[in-house]
């Protein structure tokens, strides 16, 4: 009790390692909500932004650790969460008694459990909390969050959470956050690909496709992916708020659990195949709305 009285009359010093598009933000987000950040990147221009709002640089994972309480990554894939958090030089190797390392990235369950379980081996304890929402739910602090872990770790680790995320659920145990958030990949990819045929079908057909989307919006199909992705598809806007290849990196990783759990992944698997087709045309740069342009090409209309 005296503990969690601690954490809530002091923020604690917060180590964030990975500045991309989603981590630059999320950093920024916890300054602006009063925490003292140590930032490291393997690029230099988001350090230098960051220190210029106030944080001060980690030259290693394992300087990080040793100056941080509480330690995120927010990394591209399972090898270099690996590479940061166990290996040489990395956190494992500063991090202090009783600190708490969490994983935001999108990562194999397994190797979620794996951090955990070295962690606590050495008086340290972990949670993995993958988010959804995209570079707009970074930016604007409004990102969904799914924990999983120590339940008593979760509530320690809520303020910092709050600062960046708006929908934050504590799942399960080590390894729960990883399987919800495939699960979210599964259905906004599929939602994508449904979306993106669907529009070139009526385009093909002849049809106003923003007076179709319209319709849908007002119907069953409504949906937040139809609102925004759709009217990016309307627009031919594919920047990247979330690149294919990410996406496609995460359903490997929800093929991979479905194969170990004995669970079929059909749809998810032609979703993959698309996203392949696309990565080898050198559009795996393309915002996942994207497949829209292959279902465009392949029909003919560009």
């Amino acid at each position: 009790m005296q503990k969690e009285a601690f954490h809530m009359a002091q923020k604690e010093t917060v180590g964030f390692i990975g500045l991309g598009i989603m981590g630059k933000p999320m950093a920024l987000n916890l300054i602006k909500a009063g925490y003292t950040l140590v930032v490291n990147n393997r690029s230099p221009e988001p350090v230098a932004e960051l220190v210029a709002a106030g944080a001060t640089e980690g030259k290693t994972a394992r300087e990080v650790a040793e100056q941080s309480d509480i330690i995120i990554t927010m990394l591209p894939d399972s090898p270099q969460v690996e590479e940061v958090v166990l290996g040489e030089g990395g956190v494992i190797d500063g991090i202090k008694k009783g600190a708490l390392f969490i994983d935001m990235s999108s990562i194999s369950p397994n190797t979620s459990r794996k951090v955990q379980k070295e962690l606590s081996a050495r008086g340290a304890d972990a949670l993995d909390a993958p988010v959804s929402g995209g570079q707009v739910g970074a930016e604007g602090a409004t990102l969904s969050i799914m924990v999983g872990g120590n339940e008593e770790s979760f509530n320690r680790a809520r303020p910092v959470f709050e600062a960046v995320g708006k929908n934050i659920v504590y799942i399960g145990g080590p390894g729960a956050g990883q399987v919800t958030k495939i699960a979210n990949q599964i259905v906004v990819g599929l939602t994508i690909q449904a979306i993106s045929e669907a529009l070139t079908l009526a385009k093909k057909s002849g049809v106003d496709v923003a007076k179709v989307r319209e319709a849908l919006l007002g119907g069953f199909a409504q949906s937040r992916i139809l609102d925004l992705h759709g009217q990016r598809i309307l627009d031919g806007n594919f920047k990247p708020g979330f690149r294919i290849n990410l996406h496609r990196k995460d359903l490997r990783l929800a093929l991979e659990t479905g194969r170990e759990a004995g669970v079929p992944l059909f749809a998810t698997g032609v979703a993959a195949n698309i996203m392949d087709a696309m990565i080898a045309q050198g559009d795996g740069d393309l915002d996942h709305s994207g497949m829209a342009k292959f279902y465009a090409e392949m029909s003919g209309l560009e």
